[in-house]
C-alpha cells in the first residue's frame, strides 16, 4: 500500500510517501480502506513537535470502507463505509495512507453521508460538539430542539470548528451568532447556517450581540480568547460558559473576576483527545446521527471550502493548513 510516513519532526518536507505491506488487524481493530482523509492543524503541530516512535502515519480523521477485522470484532463491519477519528492519537497508523488500522470503537458507520463528509467529522465536529455540551445549562447531549432555547456565540465563524459549531448548534435548533474577519468569511458563516453574523473590524460585538440577545448569550465556542476575554465577559448570560479550544492570538488570558463571579460564568477549556470518556462517547453519537440525518455539510455552499490534494500531495496539503487555509483540506488516498 502506499502510505505517507515521516521519521523525525520538520517542516512538510519530512513528509515522504512510501510502500508498505497492508497491516493485518489485530485483537479489537479494523482495516479501513480509506478514501479520504482529512487534514487538521494537530496533523501538522504534532509533525513539527512530537518525534514519532520510529515511523509515524499523520492524519487522525478519515472515511473509507472496512475490510477487514480482527478477534472480537463482528464481520457484519466488514463492507461498511465509515469515519474515522483520533486514527493517529498515542498510534502510528493515521489515516494519509490506503488503508488504516483502527481501534473499531474508533470507526462510526457514515450511513448515505459522502466520504468527505466522513473526513471532516472527528476533530472539528467532536470539537465544536463538546464546546455546545460543557456550560452548566447547555444538554449534555445534542439532538434537534435540545438547544431551542439557547444563543450559541461562535467566536470565528469560518473556521473548521467555527463552522462544525454554527452546524451543530443550527442542527440543534440554537439561535447562532457568529464573528467573522471579513465581509468573504461572513458569507461562509451565513452559509454555514448562522443567524447573525457580526464582522467585527466593522461593527462592535458587544453592541451587536446584546441587541440580539440582551440577556447574553449561553455558551461562547471560542477559537481566541487572549483576544476576546474582555468582549465574553461583556455578552455572557447567568450560568453561561466560554469554552476555550484554541490560543490563536495569544497564549495567556486574563478574566476579570468579581464580574464574572457575580453571574457564576464558566471558562472551559477544551481539548477533545483528553475530554471526558463518556463526553466523547456521546459526541460521537451526536455527530454520528447529525450527519446521517443531513444536518452535516461540506463545501462553499455550506461555508466549509475544499481544498483536494492527492496523496503524494500530503506535504502541500500540510503546508495549506499551516497556512490557515479557509475550509476543510483533503487528502484522496486513490490519487497516489
Amino acid at each position: 500500500m502506499k502510505a505517507i510516513v515521516y521519521e523525525r519532526t520538520g517542516d512538510p518536507s519530512v513528509l515522504e510517501l512510501v510502500d508498505r505491506p497492508v497491516p493485518e488487524p489485530g485483537a479489537g481493530e479494523v482495516l479501513v480502506r480509506v478514501a479520504v482523509s482529512g487534514v487538521n492543524p494537530t496533523d501538522w503541530k504534532s509533525r513539527r513537535s512530537a518525534a514519532p516512535q520510529g515511523w509515524q502515519i499523520p492524519g487522525q480523521d478519515g472515511a473509507g470502507v472496512v475490510e477487514a477485522v480482527g478477534e472480537g470484532v463482528g464481520g457484519e463491519l466488514i463492507g461498511e463505509r465509515v469515519w474515522i477519528w483520533e486514527a493517529a492519537w498515542q498510534r502510528p497508523w493515521g489515516t494519509a495512507a490506503e488503508y488504516t488500522l483502527v481501534p473499531v470503537r474508533q470507526v462510526v458507520r457514515l450511513g448515505d453521508a459522502s466520504f468527505e463528509v466522513g473526513a471532516a467529522l472527528g476533530i472539528p465536529f467532536l470539537t465544536a460538539h463538546r464546546c455546545l455540551t460543557a456550560g452548566e445549562f447547555m444538554p449534555d447531549a445534542l439532538r434537534a430542539g435540545a438547544l431551542a432555547d439557547h444563543t450559541v456565540l461562535v467566536q470565528g465563524g469560518a473556521g473548521a470548528v467555527g463552522n462544525a459549531a454554527i452546524q451543530l448548534a443550527r442542527w440543534a435548533d440554537a439561535t447562532v451568532i457568529a464573528t467573522v474577519s471579513s465581509a468573504e468569511k461572513a458569507q461562509l458563516a451565513a452559509a454555514a447556517g448562522a443567524s447573525h453574523v457580526i464582522n467585527y473590524r466593522e461593527q462592535d460585538v458587544v453592541e451587536e450581540v446584546r441587541r440580539i440577545a440582551p440577556d447574553g448569550v449561553h455558551t461562547i465556542v471560542e477559537v481566541s480568547p487572549a483576544r476576546n476575554a474582555a468582549i465574553d465577559v461583556q455578552v455572557l448570560r447567568h450560568g453561561g460558559a466560554v469554552c476555550m479550544y484554541a490560543d490563536d492570538g495569544g497564549g495567556e488570558v486574563t478574566i476579570p473576576i468579581r464580574p464574572m463571579m457575580v453571574p457564576n460564568a464558566r471558562w472551559q477549556f477544551v481539548l477533545v483527545y483528553t475530554e471526558p470518556k463518556a463526553a466523547k462517547a456521546q459526541g460521537v453519537v451526536d455527530v454520528a446521527a447529525a450527519a446521517n440525518q443531513g444536518g452535516i455539510r461540506v463545501g462553499a455552499e455550506a461555508g466549509l471550502p475544499l481544498h483536494r490534494y492527492a496523496l503524494a500531495e500530503a506535504a502541500a496539503a500540510h503546508q495549506a493548513v499551516e497556512d490557515a487555509a479557509v475550509g476543510k483540506v483533503l487528502i484522496s488516498t486513490s490519487d497516489a
